[in-house]
């Protein structure tokens, strides 16, 4: 038992929460107090996650409605609020020369990047507004920011990933309508940084810790902090 001088704990979902960006997330905040859940397609994997963080697993797929509503009804059941969801699963797709890219190939990217967040957010909505003070973190990336694409002092604008960069920039762009259209939660877009996951083969300048250092401070800033913000971990960034 905490101090009885101790608010009601955090509760917070993050999706994709196995490995990566997710799973150095879910450590870092469950080392805050947050009790975490840590939503995962792979149950296995999703379950000795948990087990090794001290969170509870929730399976879950974002691409498959049922799967969704499962989640949300799973967590209605067992903590019946959700103060933070953090839209973290996604997939790069096909790197290089776009010339023989499918429609099947984005279709899959978006599915999970784009419309599994809006799935997600579409079933966890009464649970967040349930809490005093809910919050929404997408993570987004500066790959989908239209600045930094074309700022050749930036490496965002050497990389060519179509399908990728695509969707962050409308998951940049689904966060500020969800901003303007949801006055009653703080819901922010998030770019972790160019960060070694096995997203992009390890191949990020920084450590996964540094990747999430934006996602936990949204998680953490409390009242007050504006909505709509599309930030990495040294303040606002360009659109």
């Amino acid at each position: 038992m905490g101090p009885a001088h101790a608010g009601p704990m955090t509760i917070t979902f993050i999706t994709g929460a196995n490995k990566g960006l997710g799973h150095e997330t879910a450590r870092r905040l469950v080392a805050l107090g947050h009790t975490v859940l840590l939503g995962a397609r792979d149950v296995r994997a999703g379950r000795a996650a948990a087990r090794e963080l001290g969170a509870r697993h929730v399976p879950l797929d974002v691409t498959d409605e049922e799967s969704v509503a499962a989640a949300a009804a799973d967590v209605e059941r067992h903590e019946g609020r959700v103060d933070v969801l953090v839209n973290n699963a996604g997939i790069h797709g096909p790197f290089g020369d776009p010339s023989g890219l499918t429609g099947a190939d984005v279709g899959a990217v978006l599915d999970v990047n784009v419309v599994g967040v809006v799935r997600v957010t579409t079933a966890f909505l009464p649970l967040l507004r349930r809490s005093a003070d809910p919050v929404i973190i997408n993570v987004s990336s500066a790959m989908g920011s239209l600045a930094a694409t074309h700022d050749p002092r930036r490496p965002e604008s050497t990389a060519i990933a179509p399908a990728y960069t695509a969707s962050k920039a409308a998951l940049t762009m689904l966060t500020t309508q969800y901003a303007k259209a949801l006055p009653g939660l703080r819901i922010n877009a998030a770019d972790p940084g160019y960060t070694a996951t096995d997203l992009n083969g390890h191949s990020g300048h920084q450590t996964v810790t540094e990747g999430t250092d934006v996602i936990v401070r949204l998680a953490t800033e409390g009242p007050g902090h504006g909505t709509g913000r599309f930030v990495d971990r040294a303040g606002d960034i360009a659109w």
